[in-house]
């Protein structure tokens, strides 16, 4: 048996695809959940990822035009408010939910060209002091640290609304390439920002989510037409610093694997099985080039009889841990409807069946 490690050599090996101590453990509560966990038990001067011993911590910049947000309404469900984006959200007051969007600023070339020159990297987009407090906090904790940012495709429906984005990647993909392109670069130039200063990151930790229940939402082709160049761009910066590279992408995205593996992603997350992943079949296909990281279904933790989540963490574990290149997290967020007690057991069940 291996000895004991850090989370940093932990999550390292384990996206090497070698076999660490155990499997690494992370996963992302929502803001409803933790508040229910807070009445369940959870102590009040603890976040879940110390409580529980998450391996992963993450920094990042504001990497958005900065514009500046106001609550337009709200009643005893509902806010909705303006974005950094100079877009209209309405959400769960509890955060709870994936917000709606009601606005976008970009509907137009001309709307895209009076928001891109604010969208140019510089020191100023960061909080150095409170990043290097937290990142020399994790770093004597042994955590594994990422830059961490939103891009590609996601990122852009927080300036062109989804089924627009969807239609001009159709009919004007040189100009949507422009500005996956633009994005890619203010996320390498920070994650290089950042490296100039003293950090030294394990990974670039990239969200984008690309699929839908049944499928990617658009084919590789135009993947590798729009999106492909920057992931490129961004996935080089970090390689050539000796970093890993983390992709967060929820929804169906196996089609799309060949080209992100061609891109240059170590590690994929969060294979969302009731969108039709299947983390042991990706495993048995590109294991020998692509961690895999999540794949454990959130209605089997949820479910009323803990015997349904003890099976699916055994099953899942047991298949996807010999080898190395598995890390443990929820094929999404783990919903509020997940008590603090259960969540206990959950995790009792991942060392349990995630030891080598």
């Amino acid at each position: 048996m291996p000895a004991a490690m850090t989370s940093r050599e932990r999550v390292r090996r384990a996206i090497a695809r070698r076999e660490p101590d155990r499997v690494p453990v992370h996963d992302s509560p929502w803001g409803a959940t933790v508040a229910r966990w807070r009445t369940e038990g959870l102590p009040a001067d603890q976040s879940p990822a110390d409580f529980f011993g998450y391996e992963v911590r993450g920094l990042g910049g504001n990497l958005t035009p900065r514009l500046p947000t106001r609550i337009l309404s709200e009643d005893d469900e509902y806010i909705t408010e303006t974005t950094p984006w100079g877009g209209v959200h309405r959400n769960h007051k509890d955060r709870s939910t994936t917000p709606e969007i009601i606005d976008t600023p970009v509907k137009s070339r001309d709307d895209w060209a009076r928001l891109k020159p604010l969208l140019e990297p510089d020191f100023t987009r960061f909080n150095w002091d409170s990043s290097l407090a937290k990142y020399r906090k994790w770093r004597d904790e042994g955590r594994y640290v990422v830059f961490s940012a939103g891009s590609g495709y996601d990122l852009m429906q927080s300036i062109i609304r989804s089924e627009q984005l969807l239609e001009f990647m159709a009919t004007d993909p040189e100009w949507i390439a422009e500005i996956a392109m633009t994005i890619a670069r203010l996320i390498t130039a920070g994650f290089e920002m950042m490296w100039s200063k003293g950090f030294e990151f394990d990974a670039l930790w990239v969200y984008n989510d690309m699929g839908y229940r049944n499928a990617s939402l658009f084919s590789p082709r135009t993947y590798r037409d729009i999106i492909q160049p920057g992931d490129r761009l961004m996935w080089d910066a970090a390689h050539r610093r000796g970093a890993q590279t983390i992709l967060h992408s929820c929804g169906r995205v196996s089609g799309l694997i060949p080209d992100l593996l061609d891109s240059g992603i170590d590690c994929l997350q969060p294979l969302e099985v009731k969108a039709g992943m299947d983390p042991v079949a990706i495993k048995r296909r590109f294991g020998d080039r692509l961690a895999v990281f999540g794949g454990i279904d959130t209605r089997a933790i949820e479910d009323p009889d803990p015997a349904v989540t003890e099976a699916e963490i055994r099953s899942k574990l047991t298949a996807l841990k010999p080898g190395g290149g598995y890390l443990f997290h929820s094929d999404h967020s783990v919903p509020k409807d997940v008590s603090f007690h259960r969540y206990c057991q959950v995790m009792e069940w991942v060392r349990k069946y995630g030891a080598y």
